[in-house]
């Protein structure tokens, strides 16, 4: 079209962005983490009686450092923590 705007990338330039940290690790989870519809800020958000969670990478209650999957656990500052706000590849 006419008026289209083609931005292209400049591969010699160098992007640094900065991702913040979420509360929590984009990959903890719970059957109460399906319940809600925002990202998640406070542990009641994951925890229901029974305060069972899981890794989505290990599928498993442990995590891919060994670590145990808690809300109070997978924070930043664990090795395996990733941003709910970073970009996800496929």
């Amino acid at each position: 079209m006419a008026n289209e705007t083609v931005h292209q990338e400049d591969p010699d330039a160098t992007a640094t962005s900065v991702v913040p940290e979420s509360a929590f690790c984009s990959s903890l989870r719970s059957k109460k983490f399906f319940m809600i519809d925002a990202l998640p800020t406070d542990a009641s958000q994951y925890l229901d009686a029974s305060n069972h969670c899981w890794c989505r990478i290990t599928q498993q209650v442990t995590g891919p450092d060994g670590g145990g999957v808690q809300p109070d656990s997978c924070v930043a500052g664990r090795d395996c923590y990733t941003s709910a706000f970073a970009a996800r590849t496929v």
